[in-house]
């Protein structure tokens, strides 16, 4: 990289970058003295949060918002002081959290490591319905923050930070750079413009070509910044995703012209209040231009199967505020590659007869990682098809939670069993979950409260998930009667390998059924919070797959699961994995099917 006078950036937000770290000469004695506090341990996102208050990435805000900030922030998209800062950043505490007004509390991480030490300045209530209403545009739980909140404290506490130490990263360390490190990089690469790309997902060739016009249109340096803090489930993992990174940023980009740099956000997939939050962060980091993307930072469909935001309703919202805040967007025509050229063009500029080709995110995943068939280079540069294919095995053998919910005596157990014998049959490797046996060994001692459930519900969730993450089908029978409990699991796993199986069987039908007569105390009133009787079940708005048992047995039942499942490419059918794959490409043939003539 050649050397380049360094260039004045534009101004952090505010003026200046926050500094919540404690200097040399005072850390040794707030050490100690923080060992004399209560402490309170920060979730994984609070500990993102933390991070990037501390080093300024979130300026002008310091600290955790208090409630004249929340409030306001949630009403206008403005801190308390007016400056523009559309998602709020709180921290959230049980009621019995050991904090008072004017005390403080030590924060510490999930391996209680002392992070910091917040003077409590107020502590008040919060509406996450409100708050998902105004901030997420949503009530609907399939929203992954919407469900998430249900689990969050009733109260937020703030005041001002002495932070002792960021969370340690072990991984990339040569990447992880700050507002101000960025900052001084950029600078030295000798451009005014700088333009972020944010991203949470690998790079294709489409990617790249889009990143590096945007850069060029401008005359700008581009600032490769990814996500590797909290994203949505189901998502690549960042080692993976950095990797890519990694590999297209030394052979494939003019070193002159990008900067790699690692962003520990915890994203909010809040739509169009998201992109111009990313538009704020990245302008701390020094950047003047955003790359805002179709549907930029978008959950994916509600629960109706509808698109929870517009394609371009994130575009339009950083545009409307972008002479106030300093940042431009840049956004671009879908790209497409001209076959016979060899390159990339806009779809509006391509001239007619030129064969083009594409593919979509569903195709990449379902045609060819699904399937173990290498990306073509046209779409993904070698290096990073080999990276995706070490981590990314074919479908027949990634994870996948099977969750059924229904009424007490539903069938659902029974079905379940049945169930994993056909899909250890399959060749798959099964873990069952079931209610009574997990209240037995996992929730001892819960009780039946909606609370309780609920605990009881999101530690199975939390269970599924790993085993998920890892490779295993993993298969669960609960009554789970809430249905933000249900979407929350379903958060935790990732929406495209959670099944959820609603065992619809009428009440009367249950109760007739119930040979242990809990329904029949329940109606005398023996047993309180039953549910189906005097504590409601909510079913699901829309499962993957509805069962009926009245008309069909639960060996019919199982097999209708196994038939979804097979169409989902979760199991292999009666072949070998081989011949599946074979014939699975060959009826996809996605790579001669992407090409079309133009019109």
């Amino acid at each position: 990289m050649t050397e380049k006078n360094t260039v004045d950036l534009i101004t952090p937000c505010g003026g200046e970058l926050v500094d919540l770290t404690v200097g040399a000469n005072e850390f040794e004695d707030l050490w100690g003295y923080a060992s004399t506090l209560p402490s309170i341990q920060l979730s994984d996102r609070s500990v993102c949060d933390l991070e990037l208050l501390a080093v300024g990435a979130f300026s002008p805000l310091d600290r955790f918002m208090g409630p004249d900030d929340h409030a306001r922030v949630i009403e206008d998209m403005r801190l308390a002081s007016g400056h523009l800062f559309p998602i709020p950043v709180t921290l959230p505490v049980e009621a019995d959290a050991p904090v008072g007004i004017d005390k403080e509390v030590a924060l510490r991480d999930a391996n209680n490591d002392l992070l910091a030490i917040m003077r409590v300045e107020s502590i008040y209530p919060w509406d996450n319905e409100r708050v998902a209403r105004e901030v997420f545009g949503t009530v609907d739980a399939r929203h992954p923050l919407v469900a998430e909140m249900q689990r969050w404290g009733p109260l937020n506490i703030s005041g001002p930070l002495r932070v002792l130490k960021t969370p340690e990263h072990f991984d990339f360390a040569e990447l992880r750079l700050g507002p101000r490190q960025t900052r001084r990089a950029l600078a030295k690469l000798g451009r005014e413009n700088v333009v972020a790309f944010q991203t949470r997902n690998p790079l294709h060739r489409v990617h790249e070509e889009l990143t590096k016009r945007a850069a060029a249109s401008v005359d700008g340096t581009l600032l490769l910044h990814p996500v590797v803090g909290l994203t949505k489930a189901g998502d690549v993992d960042y080692f993976t995703r950095v990797r890519t990174y990694r590999a297209l940023a030394r052979q494939h980009y003019d070193p002159d012209h990008v900067l790699l740099s690692l962003l520990p956000l915890a994203m909010r997939v809040a739509g169009p209040r998201e992109a111009l939050w990313h538009a704020l962060i990245r302008r701390n980091y020094g950047a003047n231009h955003l790359i805002v993307g179709r549907d930029h930072a978008g959950p994916g469909k509600d629960s109706q199967g509808r698109p929870f935001y517009g394609p371009y309703d994130a575009q339009e919202l950083v545009e409307k505020h972008a002479e106030e805040l300093g940042v431009k967007p840049l956004g671009f025509q879908e790209l497409v590659y001209l076959v016979d050229d060899d390159r990339y063009e806009e779809i509006t500029r391509v001239p007619n007869g030129k064969r083009t080709a594409s593919l979509s995110g569903t195709q990449v995943r379902e045609e060819f990682l699904d399937n173990g068939r290498r990306l073509p280079e046209w779409f993904t540069r070698p290096e990073v098809a080999e990276i995706l294919e070490e981590i990314y095995p074919p479908r027949y053998r990634q994870g996948v939670c099977i969750w059924f919910t229904g009424l007490s005596g539903s069938g659902k157990s029974t079905t379940a069993n049945i169930l994993t014998t056909l899909l250890l049959s399959q060749g798959r490797r099964v873990t069952v979950l079931d209610g009574d046996v997990v209240r037995t060994h996992l929730s001892r001692g819960l009780g039946f409260s909606k609370e309780d459930r609920d605990v009881n519900v999101r530690r199975i969730g939390f269970v599924a998930a790993e085993i998920v993450r890892h490779g295993g089908v993993v298969i669960c029978a609960a009554v789970s009667p809430y249905r933000a409990t249900r979407e929350d699991v379903r958060a935790m796993v990732g929406d495209g390998r959670f099944v959820e199986v609603f065992v619809d069987t009428p009440l009367e039908v249950c109760e007739d059924r119930d040979a242990k007569g809990l329904y029949a105390q329940a109606r005398r009133g023996e047993i309180s919070g039953f549910t189906g009787i005097d504590d409601p079940y909510e079913p699901p708005a829309q499962p993957e797959i509805v069962l009926e048992t009245v008309q069909k047995t639960p060996d019919q039942n199982a097999h209708l699961i196994v038939e979804l499942l097979a169409e989902r490419g979760f199991v292999r059918g009666d072949g070998s994995a081989e011949d599946n794959v074979t014939d699975l490409a060959a009826e996809n043939g996605a790579a001669v099917k992407a090409v079309s003539r133009r019109a």
